[in-house]
């Protein structure tokens, strides 16, 4: 395999300008009052939930987890992909091995946002519902049903490297200091309601930016290899993933917009 370097510095220029988008979205300015988090929380806990779904493709596609067990041809992605699910699926908060997903619910919980379109999305798929008739008796936003139905679309095209891509350029991993501040300043006036969304904020930062984000861009590296329709297939995934990112955010924003300040 040739130097795959310059391929992943390539897809990332072309994905800076969205990038940019996303880091100066007006929807960081937006927020003024705790009702306005808890109008993010309820649409973003579903970005929060499809990016597991991503995770457990990806982990379905590049390992074995059929009985009897052979091994699978992508030797490094297949134990990048195993470390990422130990951190985002069983990491360890304030003693006990929780998932992300769960975590931020736990926030949600802690912070008064309502939990019932996401509760209603799980029950239904744990009762044996599709995601089509899950999603529409959730009653969740409409920017974040949007969401979901895109990253789904993605994964229904069966392709690792289109997952992966998705997967590592479609999340959101620069969270601007205005939002921070925003939350620690609200955390203080609520006595402390927001430090499990700090801790999750804080946590998602550093598992992104110094171990997940770059064992991500490892797994496209040998997913795509020298493939030139494969990188183009990958490029094409993230910048729609990324561009429907822009969307919920739009979504978001505008539902703030109508709250009462």
């Amino acid at each position: 395999m040739t130097d795959t370097m310059p391929r992943l510095e390539a897809l990332e220029v072309k994905l800076k300008p969205l990038y940019d988008q996303l880091a100066n979205h007006r929807l960081y300015s937006s927020f003024r009052t705790l009702a306005d988090l808890h109008t993010f929380l309820e649409s973003h806990v579903f970005a929060v939930w499809d990016f597991m779904s991503l995770l457990k493709a990806l982990q379905r596609g590049l390992t074995c987890v059929d009985v009897p067990w052979i091994p699978s041809a992508f030797p490094e992605s297949r134990r990048l992909i195993n470390e990422i699910v130990l951190g985002e699926e069983t990491d360890v908060y304030q003693g006990n091995a929780l998932s992300h997903f769960e975590i931020y619910l736990l926030a949600m919980q802690q912070c008064g946002a309502d939990t019932t379109a996401i509760d209603r999305l799980i029950f239904a798929l744990r009762d044996g519902a599709d995601l089509h008739q899950a999603m529409r008796g959730s009653h969740a936003a409409e920017p974040a049903k949007f969401f979901v139905r895109d990253t789904f679309h993605i994964l229904s095209e069966e392709k690792l490297h289109t997952a992966a891509a998705a997967f590592t350029f479609g999340r959101e991993d620069l969270i601007p200091a205005m939002f921070k501040g925003f939350v620690r300043d609200l955390n203080r006036d609520l006595g402390g309601n927001l430090d499990t969304f700090l801790w999750y904020l804080e946590r998602h930062i550093e598992v992104d930016g110094e171990e997940h984000g770059p064992m991500a861009l490892r797994m496209i590296a040998e997913l795509c290899g020298d493939d030139d329709e494969k990188w183009h297939e990958a490029e094409q995934a993230a910048i729609f993933a990324l561009q429907s990112r822009l969307n919920l955010w739009d979504g978001i924003a505008n539902a703030i917009a109508k709250n009462p300040q």
